[in-house]
């Protein structure tokens, strides 16, 4: 029985598959295969249950796959099953089934039809491996996909300014998410000299204080909870979660209001053995859930839009849970999250038709309010809360405002016989280190850094760049070449299957996406990055492509650089702390700068007058 847990990715996986078949214009046949799949993966996830709880509530592992395998390193799709899968499972699939039957009708006649069952079908496959997930590298992959699904259902209606600038913000706040997610593996995998499985984490804690890394252990910890807290939209990473709402309102419901913004509990839940003997830890959670729950709450009651007012009321109850989750009351927290989700997916399907009515009643039943007085506090906290405590204008202005300021100051990088000299001279370099890992004896201790650092200066001038979106992208694979020759330094050897991995999932994003680009040149010599231009009007094909491309330059699931990744990040020893800083910044912004690509060439208003204009607002 427990090797039938594949099929809980295997069903949206193929159902996703089968819909890539049929045209926008075919609803019926498209809505059949959704149907299909709906009704299968509640079956799956209650019949499944049900055997569980027979067996008498024991966890289930399984071991599906093992995509690469060294002395050092095993990349394995690990499955697990226990009480916290069982709730996220059937829940899933409940709400997953009152999604798609409303969006069925809702999504009628929609340009956009056929892609939003795409994405809602593979948002499904992702959310199934996550909560299934038996180890981290499995965990990652799904939480790489929803990611994916995310930005394109906000930016589903492309044609808008909000949209795609609002899809661009959340990628920003889920990057951050990702690269912590890697970093923890990487402390892990130096922590216990090997991949281990969730089951094994109490184990793992053990041996860091045994062993004397207690220093190891509380990094783990911090880059389990940083994700956790951007996924989930807690404090101070709250102002995401209603720029989001720019979708369908019926992927809002499934995202924002349901299972998505609940994966952060998730990660705490399941981790939970790592960390629960570290008070301090519980007390970090503690605080930035109370701190969460009371600024939501009181942002949640000024504001004018019903889709914010749900999104930080979800917000505010998710730090309740974290709250229930440091204290231990697991149980409850799986209850609340059930109640949660429920409630917030029927206020969301259901606003459209409450705003008409109160509008309605508005109309006739118009009375004046009372005016009362209210004290400065109130006052302060009123303004605050319309302002949403100015949360996205101080993450804009200390956060991303810096690095872009150094990337702009990087304008010497401009010319294209320096870029193709750094091209060439990073070949060579990596040439030569794999060859000969002693070449560079004398400068071997700093090399890498240098190396790094040339590769995040590349990068963030591509992220600032507002020229030519061709020049950035070869900025992106060169700063791709330094990371390799950076790796390639500091280890006294590496297999070439890992470097193959690496740079052919990558060469080949690089080439599809250069093809795309030259490809929107011809139509008008104009692929600047100081404007959207909107093209995926025209060349629809060709924006998928690049987003392919774009997915697989930063390491998507598709691609095999998405385990050359994970395998370089093990040749970056524990004590390297800046080599791993500025490594973990390059991966940053390569996601960022490619996406940048992806938005202002293909997505947001067409520059043409002949195309139908949204307004900035919407």
């Amino acid at each position: 029985m427990d090797q039938l847990l594949f099929l809980f990715i295997a069903v949206p996986m193929l159902a996703f598959l089968a819909t890539l078949f049929w045209q926008n214009k075919n609803e019926r046949p498209i809505g059949n295969i959704v149907r299909f799949a709906k009704v299968f993966n509640i079956l799956i996830a209650v019949a499944f249950a049900t055997w569980w709880m027979v067996d008498g509530l024991r966890p289930v592992s399984y071991k599906l796959a093992a995509l690469y395998e060294t002395d050092h390193f095993v990349f394995a799709i690990q499955l697990y099953y226990d009480e916290i899968t069982a709730v996220f499972s059937i829940v899933g699939a409940l709400l997953f089934f009152l999604v798609a039957t409303f969006s069925k009708y809702y999504m009628h006649r929609d340009a956009g039809y056929k892609r939003f069952f795409n994405t809602i079908l593979l948002f499904s496959t992702a959310y199934n491996f996550i909560i299934l997930s038996g180890n981290f590298e499995t965990l990652f992959i799904g939480w790489e996909i929803k990611g994916i699904c995310s930005f394109l259902l906000i930016a589903f209606y492309r044609n808008r300014y909000l949209p795609v600038k609002n899809a661009f913000k959340a990628v920003t706040n889920y990057r951050i998410s990702d690269v912590a997610l890697m970093l923890a593996m990487w402390m892990m995998h130096h922590l216990v000299n090997r991949n281990i499985t969730f089951p094994e984490l109490g184990e793992a804690k053990e041996l860091a204080f045994v062993s004397g890394q207690a220093g190891m252990a509380v990094f783990i910890v911090c880059m389990m909870i940083l994700p956790a807290v951007i996924k989930s939209a807690q404090f101070p990473f709250s102002s995401w979660l209603p720029r989001a709402m720019e979708g369908p309102t019926s992927s809002s419901a499934i995202f924002y209001g349901s299972l998505s913004v609940h994966i952060g509990v998730f990660l705490l839940l399941r981790t939970h053995p790592f960390w629960e003997d570290m008070v301090w830890a519980k007390a970090v959670i503690i605080v930035i859930g109370a701190l969460t729950a009371i600024i939501a709450t009181m942002i949640a009651r000024v504001q004018p839009t019903v889709k914010t007012q749900i999104a930080y009321s979800s917000a505010a109850q998710i730090g309740l849970m974290f709250i229930e989750v440091a204290l231990g009351f697991h149980w409850l927290v799986l209850i609340h999250f059930a109640g949660n989700a429920f409630l917030r997916t029927y206020q969301l399907l259901v606003s459209p038709s409450v705003l008409n009515y109160l509008v309605h009643h508005q109309f006739f039943h118009y009375t004046k309010p009372e005016q009362k007085a209210v004290s400065r506090l109130k006052a302060a906290l009123f303004m605050l809360s319309i302002k949403e405590w100015n949360l996205d204008t101080i993450m804009f202005r200390y956060v991303w405002s810096p690095f872009k300021w150094l990337g702009k100051k990087m304008e010497f990088l401009q010319s294209g016989v320096l870029i193709v000299v750094l091209e060439v001279a990073g070949v060579v370099l990596v040439a030569a280190g794999y060859s000969s890992p002693g070449i560079f004896q004398s400068v071997q201790p700093v090399l890498p850094i240098v190396l790094i650092s040339i590769a995040l200066a590349v990068i963030l001038f591509a992220f600032s760049f507002r020229q030519s979106a061709l020049k950035a992208w070869h900025y992106l694979i060169t700063g791709h070449i330094y990371i390799i020759a950076a790796v390639v330094f500091n280890t006294g050897h590496i297999n070439f299957i890992e470097l193959a991995y690496y740079s052919s999932g990558v060469l080949v994003a690089f080439l599809s996406g250069y093809y795309c680009l030259q490809r929107i040149k011809g139509i008008d010599n104009d692929i600047s990055l100081n404007r959207f231009h909107g093209y995926v009007y025209e060349q629809e094909t060709t924006g998928f492509l690049f987003l392919l491309s774009a997915m697989g330059m930063l390491g998507f699931p598709v691609t095999a650089a998405f385990i050359g990744i994970d395998v370089l990040f093990t040749y970056v020893h524990s004590g390297q702390t800046a080599l791993i800083i500025l490594l973990a910044l390059c991966f940053v912004f390569i996601e960022l700068a490619a996406f940048r690509i992806l938005l202002r060439i293909f997505l947001g208003p067409h520059k043409k007058t002949d195309h139908p204009v949204a307004f900035r607002s919407s």
